[in-house]
């Protein structure tokens, strides 16, 4: 039947070719009914039947395979299908049937394929099948199995499958490595591999080293890996619940320990601790200490609120709970130099010292010593002794009484009951105390800078130099008195001393506070002041003014004559309005041309004034301060009218207008002057040149005509020599050509002579060589024949071949004396007869030892 006839569609088909191993379903119109019919066969349909399904290939499953079938035919004990009374097969409706290897079978009416021909699972080593059973069912070993139930079925094996259960999953064997374990959780209660019974949602770690399987109801949480212990690092753990460790002690819910090197290498967590973190080892030297806090007891409990001293050299962990108070301190070292101020925290008894401490007791140790202070006791400072140079100090002040005092040239170490003191000055002293410039050489600059140097430590004594010629004011605001340093001088000063600031005036003209300072200059020195003044005709002018002053201190020890220098704060203000005032007043008499004229002597003679001879003085006292002024220098005179410098402009314009028409006058006739003198200078200079050129021109010509003749006898000259010369190039060539070829003749010959030489040397050389090569081996083959004989000589030995030799003869001597021989044949000597060999070949067999006879040999016996 073709292909394309086959399926599962009816078909109205008369005649069917079923081929081997196939099948199709025919329904029996009539009753309904539909039977199964097999091949090989050919089948003829009836007009009540009708072909529903097929020819359909049969199901074949071959070895290790399986197929489920839905609403399988039911059967009978020896297999066979059972049908009812109508025909038709009985079917397991609702039901399953799992076939495995078998022959060729069809499908009956009903059945259904549900899963195709398929492979067994082969379940490999370190892997197992979750089965869970669907309906309750007795297995092979006659275990009954209840709807719900789970179990592994572990590989290596073939599962075959069933109906009453399912696969949930395939699970793999988990390996388990050195310092690991798995955390597994149940599912419901159980009794796990070692035998202990778990509730369900107990968790438990697995330590065995291997592959381990899961049971049924255990699912792995995951592999926890160890922390692996070393003498530097413990385990901080803390217990989530309350168990008994895998030491043997009951660890309470939120306990923290410690696990360190020597209770275990490596440790893996429990499921009812977990690792805090990991703790360093504390490590102190010989020269450290730490102090801690909450310390634990030797109950392992901790003891809030207490301290306690380690001393070095030690290494310790630090249990859970406790802390380090300052982390871990170096000994306190003392030199001779050295102290610490120490503070009772609460009472105890000062071991060092024999005496009890109270609490805020305060007390200082000095070195050369090393310290560790106990728990009770804090560390205030640590002082130094500074060491103080003659001109250097610090401040001191008392705590207990608040007495300030400076202690300057001397080493001191301040003790528990004092402390530095800050010294504080007003900014303006401050500024220029820190400020770079000298009071001396500085003393033109009126920059604001502010200095580079650093802040000036407050603690030590202030200092001051006081520059030579100069003097400085300091006040005592304690003992209400001052006092006077003249240059120069270092000033130090005391907590209660206070410098006494000049502001002085400046500029031009003078303006107040403009210099700031804390030295008084003595002088001499000079000061420039800017004045306008009036004259009679009002004519107002403006005056620039140099003055040279000084201060006279008679006698520098005198308090009050010291005194006198600072008594006027703004010496050089007050000083330059009075001599303005008295310029002023001794101009505004005299009319602008007598002031013109005679500026210095009225400027002069206004300031000094004149004494009984009419003579100007030559000084100028200021008796309150003893300020001297000595000489006044007129440096420029302005008019302020616009108008009077205009007409002083034009006077002075015209003057030097004459003065320089003037001397252009007298330039311009000196340039004439000389442009004549050059010319005249240029003519005869011509004139020189001229004949001088004359005079060349001459000697070019002769010179020409000479060349003209030397150059027509000097042609013909040449060719004759010329050819001379290359005759005797040409002889000498050949010449030189005929010896060249005698030399390379010769050369030759030499090397011919010299090859031939070198080639009967060789083949001398290789005779010889080769005769020596021959001596040499037949000499070396003779020794080695020698040496060989003698060793087989030594080898057989000599009595041995002494017997081998006569055994030859005299067997042939027996051999004749046994024929009875009584006679002897004598032969003429040309051919003897050897009976020996005759007798040799007579007996036969028996070697003979033949001789060669030589021509002396005789006829006798």
């Amino acid at each position: 039947m073709d292909r394309s006839k086959r399926g599962g569609s009816p078909s109205d088909e008369s005649i069917y070719r079923i081929p081997p191993y196939f099948y199709l379903h025919v329904l029996d119109q009539n009753s309904n009914v539909t039977k199964v019919e097999l091949g090989p066969k050919t089948y003829i349909r009836q007009d009540h039947e009708r072909v529903i399904f097929g020819p359909e290939k049969m199901i074949m499953v071959p070895p290790r395979h399986y197929c489920i079938v839905e609403n399988p035919a039911q059967r009978g004990e020896g297999g066979e299908v059972i049908v009812d009374k109508l025909g038709q097969v009985k079917l397991s409706h609702a039901d399953q049937e799992i076939r495995l290897a078998q022959e060729p079978f069809p499908l009956y009416p009903g059945e259904v394929l549900k899963q195709a021909v398929a492979a067994l699972k082969v379940v490999p080593a370190n892997t197992a099948l979750r089965l869970r059973a669907i309906l309750d069912y007795e297995d092979d070993s006659g275990e009954k199995k209840v709807a719900g139930d789970e179990w592994l079925f572990e590989g290596p094996g073939t599962y075959i499958p069933r109906k009453e259960v399912v696969v949930d999953e395939t699970i793999r064997a988990t390996v388990v490595k050195s310092n690991q374990a798995i955390k597994l959780r149940a599912r419901k209660e159980l009794v796990d591999k070692s035998g202990e019974k778990r509730v369900t949602g107990e968790e438990w770690l697995e330590r065995k080293i291997g592959a381990y399987m899961p049971g049924a109801y255990e699912e792995v949480v995951g592999v926890v890996n160890a922390y692996v212990l070393t003498e530097k690092k413990a385990l901080h753990m803390r217990a989530v619940r309350t168990f008994k460790d895998g030491q043997g002690e009951v660890r309470k819910n939120g306990e923290e320990w410690l696990i360190t090197f020597t209770q275990a290498d490596a440790h893996i967590p429990n499921v009812y601790e977990e690792v805090v973190g990991v703790t360093q080892i504390t490590t102190m030297s010989n020269r450290q200490y730490c102090v801690i806090l909450d310390p634990v007891g030797a109950d392992g409990k901790p003891q809030l609120g207490n301290k306690k001293l380690i001393k070095g050299e030690k290494s310790f962990f630090l249990q859970p709970g406790e802390r380090l108070e300052k982390g871990i301190q170096n000994v306190y070292v003392m030199g001779e130099d050295e102290g610490l101020i120490l503070r009772a925290q609460e009472a105890f008894k000062d071991t060092d010292a024999d005496k009890d401490r109270l609490p805020g007791d305060k007390w200082m140790i000095r070195g050369p010593k090393e310290y560790v202070p106990p728990v009770e006791v804090e560390v205030v400072s640590q002082r130094k002794a500074i060491p103080l140079d003659e001109n250097e100090g610090i401040y001191i002040r008392d705590t207990k009484s608040g007495k300030v005092r400076a202690i300057a040239g001397e080493t001191y170490m301040l003790n528990q009951d004092e402390e530095l003191w800050q010294k504080e000055l007003p900014p303006a002293v401050e500024s220029l105390l820190q400020s770079a410039k000298d009071p001396l050489a500085d003393r033109s600059d009126r920059s604001s800078s502010s200095s580079s140097s650093r802040a000036r430590d407050r603690t030590k004594v202030v200092t001051f130099r006081v520059p030579h010629n100069a003097a400085v004011q300091i006040y005592d605001y304690k003992e209400k008195k001052a006092r006077v340093v003249f240059g120069p001088e270092l000033v130090m000063l005391g907590p209660d001393e206070q410098f006494t600031q000049l502001s002085l005036s400046g500029g031009k003209p003078k303006r107040p506070n403009v210099i700031k300072s804390l030295c008084l200059l003595l002088g001499p020195d000079f000061c420039t002041d800017i004045i306008t003044i009036e004259t009679s005709d009002h004519a107002r002018l403006q005056l620039q003014l140099s003055y040279n002053w000084h201060f006279e201190v008679a006698n520098k020890e005198d308090p009050k004559e010291a005194a006198k220098l600072f008594s006027v704060p703004d010496f050089v203000g007050d000083a330059c309005k009075a001599i303005a005032s008295r310029i002023r007043g001794a101009v505004a008499g005299v009319q602008f041309d007598d002031f013109h004229k005679n500026s210095a002597k009225i400027i002069r003679a206004s300031v000094f004034g004149l004494d009984d001879k009419m003579k100007v003085r030559d000084r100028f006292l200021f008796p309150q301060n003893n300020l001297v002024f000595t000489s006044i220098d007129i440096q420029s005179v302005e008019p302020v009218d616009q108008r009077t410098r205009d007409s002083l402009q034009k006077s002075v314009q015209l003057a030097i207008e004459i003065t320089t028409n003037s001397q252009e006058a007298a330039a311009r006739h000196e340039a004439e002057r000389l442009e004549q003198e050059a010319k005249g200078r240029l003519e005869r200079q011509k004139i020189i040149d001229e004949a001088e050129a004359e005079k060349a021109r001459k000697e070019l010509l002769e010179l020409q005509a000479n060349s003209a003749a030397v150059e027509s006898t000097g042609q013909a000259k040449a060719e004759a020599q010329s050819r001379a010369e290359a005759a005797r190039i040409e002889g000498e060539a050949a010449v030189e050509q005929a010896k060249l070829k005698a030399e390379a003749s010769k050369i030759d010959a030499e090397s011919e002579l010299e090859r031939l030489t070198r080639a009967r040397e060789a083949e001398t050389k290789y005779v010889r060589e080769q005769n020596e090569l021959e001596i040499s081996k037949s000499k070396d083959m003779s020794e080695i024949e020698t040496q060989k004989f003698k060793n087989m000589v030594t080898s057989i030995g000599a009595d041995t071949i002494k017997a081998i030799a006569m055994s030859g003869p005299e067997m042939q001597v027996k051999l004749l004396k046994s024929l009875g021989l009584k006679s002897t044949l004598i032969t003429d000597g040309s051919n003897p007869i050897n009976l020996f060999n005759t007798a040799s070949g007579l007996i036969g067999g028996i070697p003979a030892v033949t001789s060669k006879p030589g021509p002396d040999d005789s006829d006798e016996e």
